[in-house]
This record gives C-alpha cells, structure tokens and sequence, in this order.
C-alpha cells in the first residue's frame, strides 16, 4: 500500500508531466522547426515563402476542399498540404489560417467548392475486391480581402510550394506588373506559348505590344519580350524600342537569326534588321547555328531489308545546355534547357562601352558552329573536327547605363509614324536597366520545347530578374519527385545482390551464436 507521500508524489509527476505537455503543444504554435534531411530541403519552404508569410497583415484564409474517405496515395498528398500549411502559419504571426473541408459530407459543401472553381474529380479506388470509379475533390482557394485565387485539384505535391507562394503574392499585391509580348513581326501568338503564359499570370498581368501606327510601348509595361519575330523591323519601331529602354524599360531579345525547321529539313539566314540596335546594346547575336554532343533525341525512320525502322537518335542541332552560371538565382537550379537551332552571342561589345555582361547559359565542352551552309539531316553523319568548341554562350544578360542606339544615327520614318512619332524630345543617354539576349525564340514555344519544364521556368525566371522580382524564382525548380538512382557497373550490381543474400542470414546466425554462448 503507497504511503500518502508517494501518493503526492505521483500526483505532483503527473502535473508536471501533463503541463510540460501543455506548454510543449502552445510552444510548438508559436516556434515552427522542422529536420529536413532531404538533399533539395524540398520540406522546408524557402527563405522567399517565409518572408512572404511574414509580411502578411491582414488574415489570409485558405479553404481545401479535400475528401477524406481516398486512396493512400491521395492521403499522403493531404499529408503533404497539411505540412506545409502549418509552416506557413507558423511564419505569419497568426496572419495565415486555414481549414480543410469534406465537400462529400453535405451538398452545400459541394456546391460552395464549386463556386469557388473547385470542380469534383473522378479517381479510380479498389472497394469490395474491384476497381471503381469515385467522386473526390482535392483542392484549394485562397481568400484575401474580397479577392481569391484558386488551385482546383492537387494531384500531386511536386511545386506546390510555388504555387501557394505565388497565390499569396498575387493576392496581397496591390498592383500587378504587366508583362508584354511584343507583336507584329510574325511573333507566335501568346496560344502557342500557353504554357510560359500561364506560369507567367501567376505573379503578372500578361498582354501583347503592337508598335503599328507608332503607338510607343506603353510606360506601364515592366517587361518587354521579343519573341521570334520573322520580318525585318523598320526603323522607327527600332527607335520605339529603344527610346522604352532609355526611359528605364526592360528587354529580352529571343531572336532567331536562322530559321530552321526540323520537319522541312531546311534552314536559311534570317535578316530582321535588328543587328545594329543590340550591337549598341553590347551584345550581338552570331548568324550560325550550334552543335552540341549534349543534345535532344529525333525520331527517324531508317530503312531495315524489307521493314521501315522508327529508331531515336541524337540530334546535335537541338542543344540540351546544363552548364549554367550556377551563381546567377535565374539558372542556378535547373537541370536543362532544350533549344530549338539556337545561335551563339557575342559580347564582346559590352565591356568598351561600359556595361556589364554575364553568360546563363553555354554549350558542353564538346560543341560547334554551322555557318553560312546549314544542313538540317538527323541522319548525316558528324566528325569529332564539328566538335572542338566549349562553352560557346547561348544566353547572356546585360546590364548598365546603355547609349541610344540613335544617338547618332538618323530615324528613317515612312508617312504613317511621321505624323505619330515625335524625335525632337528623344532620349540619348537611359536610365540604369537590363537586357536579355538569346539566339532563339523558339524553345519556349509549347511545340517546340521537346516538353522540357525547365525551358519555362528558364523563361520565367528571366522574366522575374528583368522586373526586379526573382525571389519566387528560388522554388520555381524545387522538386520533390523520386530521384532516380545512380546507373552503376553490373560488378556492383552482382556484389550489392550478393551482400543483400549474404548479410541478413549471417547476422541472425551471429546472434543466435552470441546468445548460445
């Protein structure tokens, strides 16, 4: 039978066990730390999506409408979201709230999903020893204010991260920076780049820029993307252009100066008459087209006996460049960008004037030029002589105080910008401002991109560097999936499938042996 003081005693470690509990469980509301062993630190949001949650201040909700009665595989993204959800509320202050619905329990919860964008889908779940088809629901929106975003079904966890970050950033800005294509020179048409439009309407208002009748670029317009035009620019266009870059305006030239198609096997020089505006710039883009051993695979036919073979090979016109400037925040994490016949770029010009250039992105150690004559066969031999080059620059950025194009060159006007452009005002000298040039307009086009993310989260994030808004740029890659394992020799293969037949009986035989003795 206890004594009466060790039953005080008892009693008093059970207090201090239940309020050691307590005061562990308000902590953990207020201190967030979590071990994140992961190579990427893909379960840690980054230092941008803190300091987003930090600068909340005003409550932001979010709402997921997410089933309960899925499969495991739907669970652990549940799991996932919840995770991160917490993160996030710990970082904001209180700011941040959420709260997770099962639209299944009433049919007023649906149709509230519903309203907000949040449409039922149909999985396929194993009930009663047989595969059927369920109704569920796995999504998100974001209420802030009398504005809301919404993310309609999270399949999977990979960048859902960016996704939230970017929904807070566009909710809680009180502006939208507008970003422009410009228009009018057989550019591609904003549906041919659906997939960069969507990533870039994430953080910015996105809209086209038509020069014709010389209308300027409009001064609200933070960003201006050239984009594989195919017909010469007139001297006045040029002058708008570059009268928006002396006025603070920022530039990404993604020319073509050989246009190459892969289905014609064709290719033919391409004047756009743009030459002498980005040589003024410091930059000019060389009229070749460049090789690389690390390259993209083509589909061919080849002809076996009697049958027509469909056989992958490499083409080396189809650069896949990964050596980037891993210091720079635009390249330092993707894998690869596939370009579509790119050319090489000089920047040679820039340090005489002035400014500063610096090289994202250059071919392997193994790489070429094609000039003058350009033969577009996947099938025609290559020699190891096409392949001595290394690290010719396919994209660069420049920056500084650049000089008018026009300084000292006479602005041809036809009769229709003779009445609409006015030069007597002009600029000479520009404000401090940046400046994108690459030799190819084509790879971040949905057709032409070889299904490559990384090339739109490349164009993206120039975007984002251009506009003074990379901070979102450092989750864009961040990727969750399984990563494959190293390819190793059939030696280690045959040892590793031996230690793995070998050690586990051994061991139980050196227990038992230690426990007999």
């Amino acid at each position: 039978m206890k004594s009466p003081l060790n039953r005080q005693q008892t009693i008093l470690r059970v207090l201090l066990a239940l309020g050691l509990i307590v005061v562990l469980n308000v902590a953990g509301l207020r201190v967030f730390k979590r071990f994140d062993l992961t190579q990427d630190k893909i379960y840690t949001l980054s230092d941008a999506s803190k300091n987003l949650a930090r600068s909340l201040d005003d409550k932001f909700l979010v709402k997921v409408y997410f089933s309960s009665d899925l499969p495991p595989e739907y669970q652990n993204n549940k799991r996932y979201l919840n995770d991160q959800l917490d993160e996030y509320r710990a970082y904001a202050g209180g700011n941040f709230q959420y709260e997770f619905i099962d639209p299944s329990k009433k049919e007023e919860l649906k149709q509230e999903a519903q309203r907000y964008g949040i449409p039922p889908v149909q999985i396929q779940v194993l009930k009663e020893d047989r595969m059927q088809v369920q109704e569920a629901y796995m999504g998100l929106v974001f209420l802030y204010g009398d504005k809301q975003e919404h993310l309609p079904v999270v399949q999977s966890t990979s960048n859902l991260e960016y996704e939230i970050s970017s929904s807070i950033k566009k909710l809680t800005s009180k502006e939208l920076k507008k970003v422009g294509f410009l228009s009018g020179h057989g550019e591609p048409s904003l549906q041919q780049m659906s997939r960069l439009q969507e990533m870039l309407s994430k953080q910015y208002s996105v809209t086209t820029v038509d020069l014709s009748g010389g209308k300027a670029v409009p001064a609200d317009i933070a960003v201006l993307l050239v984009v594989a035009p195919d017909k010469p620019f007139k001297s006045w266009e040029k002058f708008l252009i570059d009268q928006y870059l002396m006025k603070g305006g920022r530039i990404a030239f993604l020319l073509n100066k050989v246009n190459a198609s892969l289905q014609s096997q064709s290719a033919h020089p391409l004047n756009l008459e743009i030459d002498d505006l980005l040589e003024s710039y410091g930059v000019r883009v060389n009229t070749d087209l460049v090789r690389d051993v690390s390259c993209a695979y083509v589909t061919v036919s080849q002809q076996a006996g009697f049958m027509v073979m469909q056989n992958q090979v490499p083409f080396y016109y189809l650069p896949s460049a990964s050596e980037f400037d891993r210091t720079s925040p635009i390249v330092k994490d993707l894998r690869s960008v596939t370009l579509y016949f790119a050319s090489s770029i000089d920047t040679s010009l820039a340090r005489p004037k002035g400014l500063s250039a610096r090289v994202l992105v250059k071919t392997s150690t193994r790489s070429g030029r094609a000039e003058n004559v350009f033969v577009i066969n996947p099938t025609v031999p290559m020699t190891p002589d096409m392949f001595k080059e290394a690290g010719i620059p396919l994209a660069v950025t420049v920056e500084g105080g650049f000089m008018s194009a026009f300084a000292s060159t006479p602005i041809v006007l036809d009769s229709t910008a003779r009445n609409s452009i006015d030069t007597t005002g002009r600029f000479v000298t520009g404000k401090s401002s940046k400046i994108v040039a690459m030799g190819d307009g084509d790879f971040l086009q949905d057709q032409l991109s070889g299904g490559n993310k990384d090339n739109f989260i490349f164009a993206s994030n120039l975007v984002d560097w251009l506009a003074d808004d990379i901070g979102l740029a450092s989750i864009r890659a961040r990727d969750n999936s399984s990563k494959p394992l190293d390819e190793v020799g059939e030696g280690t293969k045959t040892l590793l499938k031996g230690i793995n037949l070998a050690v586990p009986p051994l061991l139980v035989v050196f227990v038992g042996f230690v426990r007999w003795r």
